[in-house]
């Protein structure tokens, strides 16, 4: 054996009769993919690519006593891997018979470089992103290895879906909930478009999120390749910023600005990968990127003037009322310090449900369609408005006929639909505080804690008198979600779809300290279990605020069947959701809008398996509830499982 032999690694690859004669086929050795064939008594061992357009030769076949490529019909030898007639041809490998199969020689691995790629993930991974959701495919090879090196590293999570849409809601529900971007990653065409429904959602809710898109090679790039869009195009206003990454790239620069405009501007960052670029070597690459020095406070003052007048109307007020909306989500212990100074009411938007707990003797619940008379009713008795975080849009009800002042950060959502009375920018937080320390010892506000009480307790009786209804077609929505108040953790995440179970939800459930996760302004139909996933990924952060908290998903048969092979994803990785699910075998809200459009109800039924079997099927844990009786039960039983557990709950279309 020569010099060169001797640093051979050898590797045993099949056995001694397990590749017939006259026959090929495919085997790996360590990250080698191998074209092995047998003819005429003699093993040969080619590079498994065809030099021409990269087909798979161990995929092909032996015809006259050579080897046919399966792509284009090019002809090699099958051992010495010759093109006869030419002077190309395929790299050839060692084989030696030995007595207990076939052997192959390969030099010892190389040495990883660090490739472009590497060097961009390591910077997202710098930038605290700790979650990636997404499907590796043929384009986005050289992106997915590099996030495998940095998974290996106990630097990120990676979680694979089965549908790209589900990535990208799971990620915009990460972000409502911590504040912080997660990453979702997709090849290019299908892939990169498969993304944008959950993109949109994250964008119109502010929830940062980095997205990652293979793209063809730059070198094919614009006449119209196979897969090729033009995703700069696509992805439109859905990405506040959108860049392609080529060879020449500022590289750790660009997942920089990617990662710091995500999270100030609270929106999608976009990135578009080339098919090649990711792969290339860096024979002397730079440090990775970091937010060191490049995230300013964020603490923004209202201005003197604007506090001034602020403060004059609540001066004035004697039965100030709080509105808060989502983008108050992070600063709620400001903002219930300041209405335990004014004794006023807390009204929520249908969005920031669960942000003061139901329990606090000023919380009013839920305002507008999807909530109780009793905010509305404190708001119609208030003489003026004091609304955090949110932008009175024709879905949150709230009145334009009070006196209002108004707190964003965004200086576009102040007075966004009609005129304010006293617009405020600021961060909410600070504003809250700024306005409790201004209005010390200068306010004579009536207390209405009692009545909060008395609104609550005549609601409350009407809750229990609905939980008695039964038309015999399935158990109503008011029972289910009393049931579902009392089996949960008081801390429990809660992720909810859209629709009448939606509407239920908001009128029905009572919040302690539940987080409540929901599309919002897109109001998109599948987002809960999606939603879910990307919840539970934050529920596994060591020393996190929500680390080991309970994770609850709710939608109707139709939300959940937009995104149903999803329940795979959660068996796949160990998800602990439960997933509640209202099967009526209808489109119920919109059967609802024809009817109250004197429309006939028209092709809003549905043809539903058993979910509770096909939970079982595919690995979780099912259980069916057609009455109230075992309800609770049910619902125990599947909170107390640990891992994926669907609850299919039987219910009356007409019982919302």
């Amino acid at each position: 054996m020569n010099d060169k032999s001797e640093t051979l690694v050898w590797h045993k690859v099949l056995s001694k009769d397990e590749l017939p004669e006259g026959r090929v086929t495919t085997v790996t050795c360590r990250k080698k993919t191998l074209c092995m064939s047998h003819h005429e008594g003699e093993y040969g061992a080619l590079d498994n690519k065809c030099p021409h357009q990269g087909g798979p030769l161990g995929e092909g076949s032996i015809e006259n006593g050579l080897l046919r490529c399966p792509w284009h019909g090019w002809d090699y030898d099958p051992v010495t891997g010759k093109a006869p007639g030419f002077d190309d041809g395929v790299q050839t490998f060692p084989v030696e018979i030995r007595d207990d199969g076939i052997y192959v020689g390969l030099t010892p691995e190389e040495t990883h470089v660090t490739t472009v790629g590497d060097l961009m993930m390591e910077t997202l991974t710098n930038w605290g992103v700790k979650q990636v959701f997404g499907m590796v495919g043929h384009s986005n090879l050289g992106v997915a290895d590099a996030l495998r090196i940095q998974e290996r590293a106990e630097r990120l999570t990676y979680y694979g879906i089965r549908h790209e849409g589900a990535a990208a809601f799971a990620c915009s529900a990460y972000g409502k909930l911590t504040g912080r971007p997660a990453a979702c990653l997709a090849i290019a065409g299908p892939g990169a478009t498969n993304l944008l429904t959950g993109l949109w959602d994250a964008n119109v809710d502010r929830a940062p999120v980095v997205a990652l898109t293979g793209q063809v090679e730059t070198q094919v790039l614009g006449p119209g390749a196979f897969q090729e869009i033009d995703q700069v195009g696509a992805f439109g206003k859905v990405a506040q910023w959108s860049q392609t990454v080529m060879h020449d790239s500022r590289h750790t620069e660009l997942m920089n600005l990617a990662c710091k405009s995500a999270i100030l501007n609270r929106g999608v960052s976009h990135l578009i990968f080339p098919d090649e670029v990711p792969k290339r070597e860096l024979t002397d690459p730079p440090s990775a990127g970091t937010p060191e020095g490049r995230l300013p406070s964020r603490n923004i003052s209202p201005a003197q003037e604007a506090l001034q007048a602020a403060t004059e109307l609540m001066e004035r007020s004697k039965r100030p009322v709080i509105v808060v909306g989502h983008g108050a989500r992070f600063q709620m212990d400001a903002v219930i310090n300041l209405a335990e100074q004014l004794n006023a009411p807390v009204i929520t938007t249908f969005k920031a449900k669960g942000q003061i707990s139901d329990r606090h003797p000023l919380a009013g619940g839920v305002l507008g369609r999807s909530g109780t008379p009793i905010a509305s009713w404190l708001m119609n008795e208030s003489d003026a408005l004091l609304v955090f975080g949110a932008s009175f849009s024709n879905h949150t009800g709230i009145t334009t006929k009070r006196p209002t002042i108004q707190v964003d950060y965004d200086l576009m959502t102040l007075a966004k639909f009609h005129a304010i009375d006293v617009p405020v920018w600021g961060e909410i937080g600070v504003t809250a505080d700024a306005l409790t320390q201004a209005l010390t010892g200068k306010t004579d506000t009536e207390d209405q804690r009692g009545d909060v009480a008395a609104r609550w307790a005549i609601w409350r009786e009407e809750k229990s008198r609905r939980t008695r209804d039964d038309r015999g077609k399935g158990i109503n929505a008011a029972i289910l979600f009393e049931k579902l108040s009392q089996t949960l953790n008081p801390d429990a995440i809660i992720a909810v779809d859209v629709g009448n179970n939606t509407y239920s939800f908001g009128r029905y459930f009572e919040c302690e300290r539940h987080t409540v996760l929901m599309s919002g302004y897109l109001g998109s139909i599948g987002f809960s279990f999606p939603a879910a996933m990307g919840a539970w990924a934050a529920t596994q952060e060591d020393g996190e605020r929500f680390q080991g908290r309970q994770v609850v998903s709710v939608s109707g048969d139709g939300g959940f069947g937009q995104y149903l092979a999803e329940i795979n994803t959660a068996v796949k990785y160990g998800m602990n959701i439960t997933h509640v699910l209202m099967n009526n075998g209808e489109l119920g809200k919109i059967s609802k809008e024809q009817r109250a459009g004197n429309w006939e109800v028209w092709q809003t039924g549905l043809h539903n398996p058993n979910f509770a079997e096909y939970a079982e099927l595919c690995g979780a844990k099912g259980i069916r509830a057609t009455s109230a009786d075992v309800l609770e039960d049910a619902l125990k039983q599947a909170l107390s499982h640990q891992g994926p557990a669907l609850v299919e709950v039987i219910t009356d279309v007409e019982l919302v």
